[in-house]
């Protein structure tokens, strides 16, 4: 399955963007600010350049595993090789200021955030699940 996040609204406190199943529209993202950093940076230019809780994970295709989350205590999405990030998830979330570089699902982009994310997360993380049963999992963030 291949997951893509399309940014399109940044902003000085938040960057919302849309998220793609197989070419199909499937939510809206909300993620910290985008500093401009890319997968295939030095790593060195990535924590020059990254504000630590506060800076969107650089753009680029990593493959997607679902892993026990010992901070929220159940199953979730972890995106895997993120240079200069470590533990980047999907989960339900509202605004920047409820991710350090996770992925924030919602049904709605609002101004600096999504609205539903619990629904939006529900409707996505089962799609994952079902998916990662027979086939890797990637997104793509632009």
């Amino acid at each position: 399955m291949e997951l893509l996040l399309k940014r399109s609204r940044k902003t000085p406190q938040s960057t919302i963007g849309d998220l793609f199943i197989n070419d199909q529209p499937e939510c809206v993202v909300c993620e910290d600010v985008d500093r401009g950093l890319r997968s295939d940076m030095p790593l060195e230019a990535i924590r020059s350049l990254k504000v630590h809780g506060k800076t969107a994970i650089p753009t680029g295709r990593y493959e997607v595993v679902i892993t026990f989350s010992a901070r929220f205590k159940k199953p979730l999405p972890l995106l895997l090789g993120v240079s200069g990030f470590e533990g980047i998830r999907i989960h339900p979330g509202n605004t920047a200021a409820d991710t350090e570089g996770c992925l924030l699902p919602g049904t709605v982009p609002g101004e600096n955030m999504v609205l539903n994310s619990r629904k939006a997360f529900g409707a996505l993380f089962n799609k994952i699940n079902f998916a990662i049963k027979k086939e890797k999992v990637f997104i793509t963030i632009e």
